[in-house]
């Protein structure tokens, strides 16, 4: 039997490690090269129906078509969005599970929750895909027609007023609002999600709420009620609806949906689907399909994603501050 001296020992452990590395190193440039080989997961942490469900579904369709492999969404809802935060976060790293939050999952549930989850540390950016303006909405019977009508309703104290909250972001417009119209009467009421609380609204089992420009045709049809937008400018789509600053009350905000994946996605992986997903933010029926309801399509690089992100941690500390926002125990 041959005996193998110490330095012929490390010299072969040696050896094998640099070859070890050589594969480890290989694997991840070959998971880019084969990818996608299978269905790829987009986890959209509120319930079917909202804004950002329904971007996502476009997104996934378009995608599938791009990548030539299927591209499913999976609705997590719950908890302000940590459900699927939290899923996504424990993923592997590997492009098949991919998050699309609306921006109040990243900059601010983890400012207002014990979150097992980090907006930075947590995720790989890939790109904003869309922003949208929000409207404050009223169920069509409240005696309302315009948002002086609907401050004077809180304060009269005929009867209780309340506000329907998808998510821990328009809990917190809710109450920037009462601040501005100093109506701390005004009772937050919160939902699962947009879709939820749309349909809350809708049936008259809350009052009012802030919601994307999803429900335009609701309020074409007359079964919701557009008192404001929280826009520098009033909108094509709605050109009759003034803004909240024409009305006396200084509140701008926008809403966006990003992808991520998990932390440690490769880049090259990370690049491709940023690639793509910009390339179906650019089709002309994905556009047109987007100003129907007045979302603006972004397709943003990954950079321009985190830096975006910083930007809403910063925001969002500074509203929870001013407002003295907490979540009920």
């Amino acid at each position: 039997m041959k005996t193998c001296l110490p330095s012929q020992l490390r010299r072969r452990a040696v050896l094998l490690g640099l070859a070890a590395l050589g594969t480890s190193s290989a694997l991840p440039a070959r998971a880019a090269d084969d990818y996608p080989a299978r269905t790829i997961k987009i986890v959209v942490p509120y319930a079917p129906g909202g804004s950002t469900d329904v971007v996502a579904r476009l997104l996934a369709d378009k995608l599938a078509l791009s990548l030539k492999q299927a591209v499913v969404v999976e609705n997590k809802p719950g908890a302000n969005g940590m459900i699927g935060a939290e899923m996504v976060a424990r993923a592997a790293p590997d492009g098949y599970t991919l998050f699309f939050p609306a921006g109040s999952v990243l900059g601010l549930t983890p400012l207002l929750y014990k979150a097992n989850y980090d907006p930075v540390k947590s995720f790989a950016p890939i790109g904003m895909v869309a922003s949208w303006s929000l409207l404050l909405v009223a169920n069509a019977s409240l005696p309302t027609p315009t948002l002086k009508d609907f401050v004077e309703l809180v304060h009269s104290g005929k009867r209780p007023v309340n506000f329907a909250a998808g998510t821990s972001g328009y809990s917190l417009m809710c109450e920037q609002l009462k601040l501005h119209i100093n109506a701390p009467q005004l009772l937050n009421v919160p939902y699962n999600g947009s879709g939820p609380q749309l349909q809350s609204v809708v049936s008259g089992q809350t009052d009012v709420m802030i919601d994307t420009f999803n429900s335009v045709q609701m309020i074409r049809n007359g079964k919701l009620r557009a008192l404001g937008i929280f826009s520098e400018k009033r909108s094509p789509t709605l050109p009759d609806v003034p803004t909240m600053k024409e009305q006396g009350i200084d509140m701008v905000t926008k809403g966006y949906a990003a992808l991520l994946a998990p932390a440690n996605t490769p880049p090259a992986i990370v690049q491709r689907l940023q690639t793509e997903m910009a390339k179906v933010v650019a089709l002309p029926e994905v556009r047109d399909q987007f100003a129907r309801v007045d979302y603006e399509p972004v397709g943003s690089t990954s950079k321009e994603l985190a830096a975006a992100i910083q930007d809403d941690i910063a925001r969002y500390r500074k509203m929870v501050k001013d407002t003295g926002f907490k979540i009920n125990p």
